[in-house]
């Protein structure tokens, strides 16, 4: 008897074989089912096997968009609208969401033929621009058809998961968008699990199918196995599989059978999420997602409207909660139409809108009819898990480059970042002019200390620190999934790097045929701080680190983040090529000659631990003896670090000063524990 097929979901699942009658291939599948072993390590393919079985029993549809109706929505007669779709893009970062709504924006002729369009134009950001991610999401919207598509572009770092969360809240569908070799990565199970948890239909992109190591039936198959671990439900798992390459402005059904443009991603937004679920006579309700302010219109509340039809000029009410109601006027409405806002009259239930008039509107709060609105349920978003403290400037070169300097300016700023920045707290310190700022990481935080540098604002940064638990008695911390992507060359030494920050292997296997080999470790937070640059020195470069928090676990033990110590300056003064020549012997240096320094300051890294006070401002003896010829001074090239760069390298005792035209590392003047040599 012939050998059967090893059974795959990219072989039975239902999505890939529009053309072929049920009928056609249920015995295959029957016998297919019959040849798995039944043992213990096999139960999940058995119960993806299950799973498939149910879906395939049934005529090929989209399941999701005939998924049933719960009762308690019977009741309030729940409508859909045919006309319209939102959706959200998601993807882990550098998977190509933003090229890919690029390219439904041109085919959908939002743009003139002849109009240049730059690159990522959803990235409108500066600080977007220059790091090549994705910040904030951002609206637009695309008519196919006689069908007006809302889309939500989104970040994907984990630390900007706060802003996805928030972006669930507007649509009824999801793209995933996975890249063809790497697979669901991090940030693709945080997004799919909010969606999942939502009751959101998924439409699977594999994208950048073109690359010459691509691996559709691996990532295929190991998004269904994320499907199944997530608890989806056996409609969601029942998903489309789309492949795309968005570079090239082309989708098709299988990967070897790519159409000349996107169509068949568009088709299957249209007939795989279903349209709104609305209360078209009910009264107004619309639940305030995100927030964007005018020079001249000031607030903007953005949201999807639930209930009923808002106007122009209509007098609302505002509501926190049931018993926290104030009143207010729709000044100005717009609805997103291709890449710009549009004046509205009137918005109906199940479209998303931008309101004006509201002064002090707040995210997650219910705009709703003046005599019998009620509130929806607020937004609620994960708890950050990395702190850092904010304080005024207190070295001598304070006030020679910000405009905004002061405690009560600092103290303005941030509370203000806290109406946008869900995913944010901020709390007073121990003094009046000291500020803690908790995010989901790192870089959640350097976001906003880039953007307020940028805005004219000097202050001081300390180290980040993770914000424990205590539970029973029992300390906990905060530990995420780390996964590297490393050459096989230099996996040697990323792996006992790890190992020294506390991280505990639970996988590896290679990828794809470029030589790479992935690691997925479990490691506490603190073993992440700074782990970033030595991970890049220690694989020359090629290493690619992507974290997401998993849980709250034992506290880990003491980790060593920084073998090495400081070069402090010793005086105030100017760098001169003289003094760096002889101080270059004990380390790296941060800076070159006619640098202003003041004392205190961190101008390298010492070769040895322990810190070094040294003297950068000697300048040579000159006397009237010239029988030496001069000699030739070479340096080094000084280390240019950047925000976060300095931010990963700073210790306890250790703050940032961050002005608007430089960057700059000294020694906490509070801290005197640790002795300089």
């Amino acid at each position: 008897m012939e050998k059967m097929a090893p059974l795959t979901t990219h072989t039975i699942h239902a999505s890939l074989f529009p053309t072929l009658p049920n009928a056609s291939f249920q015995p295959f599948f029957s016998n297919q089912l019959r040849a798995l072993p039944l043992s213990s390590s096999s139960s999940s393919s058995l119960t993806a096997a299950k799973r498939f079985s149910s879906s395939t029993c049934r005529p090929i549809k989209c399941s999701v968009s005939e998924a049933t109706e719960p009762k308690a929505e019977k009741k309030k007669q729940l409508l859909r609208r045919g006309d319209v779709r939102n959706i959200a893009i998601v993807a882990h970062v550098d998977h190509g969401k933003t090229t890919l709504v690029d390219a439904m924006l041109k085919q959908t002729k939002v743009f003139r033929d002849n109009q240049f369009v730059q690159e990522r134009i959803m990235d409108s950001n500066d600080l977007e621009r220059e790091r090549g991610i994705t910040i904030l999401s951002k609206n637009t919207s695309v008519t196919y058809k006689d069908t007006k598509i809302n889309i939500i572009d989104t970040p994907g770092h984990s630390d900007f998961g706060g802003e996805v969360e928030r972006i669930l809240n507007m649509v009824e569908g999801i793209l995933l968008v996975v890249d063809s070799v790497e697979g669901p990565m991090p940030q693709t199970r945080f997004v799919l699990k909010k969606a999942l948890e939502f009751g959101h239909s998924v439409v699977v992109v594999v994208n950048k199918i073109d690359r010459p190591s691509a691996r559709p039936d691996f990532v295929v198959n190991s998004t269904f196995e994320l499907f199944i671990e997530l608890n989806a439900t056996d409609e969601q798992c029942d998903f489309q599989v789309i492949y795309a390459s968005g570079i090239k402005g082309q989708a098709g059904l299988s990967p070897e059978n790519l159409a000349e443009d996107l169509g068949p991603l568009f088709e299957s937004i249209i007939r795989c999420i279903p349209g709104p679920r609305i209360v078209k006579d009910g009264a107004l309700q619309m639940l305030v997602t995100n927030i964007e302010y005018d020079e001249h219109k000031g607030r903007i509340a953005i949201g999807r409207v639930q209930a009923g039809t808002l106007e122009k000029g209509l007098d609302v009410r505002v509501c926190t909660s049931e018993d926290s109601c104030r009143f207010g006027r729709i000044s100005e409405l717009y609805v997103y139409d291709k890449f710009n806002r549009v004046p509205a009259d009137s918005v109906e239930a199940g479209d998303i809108c931008a309101v004006c008039g509201i002064t002090d509107i707040q995210i997650g709060e219910t705009i709703a009819d003046k005599v019998s609105g009620k509130p929806l349920p607020s937004i609620k978003v994960e708890e950050p898990t990395v702190k850092m403290s904010f304080s005024i400037n207190t070295s001598p070169f304070v006030g020679r480059e910000g405009k905004y300097v002061t405690s009560r300016n600092l103290r303005d700023r941030l509370y203000r970042e806290l109406e946008r920045n869900l995913a944010m707290k901020v709390e007073d310190g121990e003094t009046a002019d000291t500020f803690v700022v908790s995010g989901r990481g790192t870089l959640h935080i350097t976001i906003l200390i880039e953007n307020m540098r940028r805005e004219g604002y000097e202050f001081m940064v300390g180290p980040p620190k993770v914000i424990n638990k205590k539970v029973k008695e029992q300390l906990l911390e905060p530990y995420e999934i780390a996964t590297v992507e490393v050459p096989e060359e230099h996996m040697g030494a990323v792996v006992e790097l790890l190992g020294k920050r506390r991280g505990q292997m639970f996988d590896m296997q290679g990828v794809g045929s470029e030589g790479t080999t992935l690691l997925k470790y479990k490691i506490p937070t603190r073993g992440l701080l700074g782990l970033r640059n030595s991970i890049l020195t220690a694989s020359r470069g090629t290493a690619i680190l992507n974290t997401i928090f998993d849980s709250y676990g034992p506290w880990a033990g003491d980790i060593s983040t920084r073998d090495q110590g400081s070069l402090v300056a010793f005086e105030d003064g100017t760098s001169t090529s003289y003094a760096i020549s002889s101080s270059q012997e004990r380390g790296q240096m941060f800076i070159g000659p006619g640098v202003d320094v003041y004392k205190g300051q961190i101008v390298g890294i010492h070769q040895r631990p322990g810190d070094l006070s040294l003297n950068v401002c000697k300048k040579k003896a000159a006397t009237n003896i010239r029988s030496n010829k001069e000699q030739t001074v070479i340096l080094d090239t000084p280390l240019d670090y950047s925000l976060d760069d300095c931010i990963e390298y700073i210790q306890e005792d250790e703050l940032v000063e961050v002005t608007p035209a430089s960057i700059r590392m000294c020694k906490n003047p509070k801290i005197t524990n640790k002795k300089t040599r």
